[in-house]
């Protein structure tokens, strides 16, 4: 599927910022992503940190598949897709119990910051052709 140089732009950008997010699972932001584990998984400060951890490698790898692998960047967009809505349920949490992180400090910023997970959704689609695939077999 052919992409536009700005829809290709905005994946780089799109996997960029996916890969300064991951290494920051991984260190500096390590304790605010730990607030965003939901609630309802254990609360044991080690597996909270096992699920940063392992989530911060997945969006090191989503990041530079996003940059890199032009050749499979629909299945890439798709896959990147799936994991923010897998994700979704620890921004849920985040808002539901109030709990304070990435300077989410009011109930009305933590709201505001779930209306932005279907943006980053449909922008892994639209920035890899995905949604433009998505369109077409649609209209098939």
């Amino acid at each position: 599927m052919q992409t536009s140089l700005f829809q290709n732009s905005m994946r780089i950008l799109l996997g960029s910022f996916m890969v300064f997010a991951g290494i920051g699972h991984l260190s500096f932001l390590r304790k605010e992503f730990q607030a965003q584990v939901p609630g309802w998984l254990p609360d044991e400060e080690s597996f909270m940190d096992l699920v940063v951890i392992s989530s911060g490698i997945v969006e090191i790898a989503l990041g530079l598949a996003m940059i890199s692998l032009t050749k499979y960047k629909i299945k890439v967009g798709f896959i990147l897709a799936i994991f923010y809505v897998l994700i979704f349920p620890g921004n849920i949490s985040q808002y539901a119990n109030g709990i304070d992180a990435f300077g989410l400090d009011t109930d009305t910023k933590r709201l505001i910051r779930l209306f932005f997970q279907p943006v980053l959704i449909l922008w892994a689609l639209w920035s890899t052709g995905g949604l433009k695939y998505i369109i077409n077999r649609a209209n098939r």
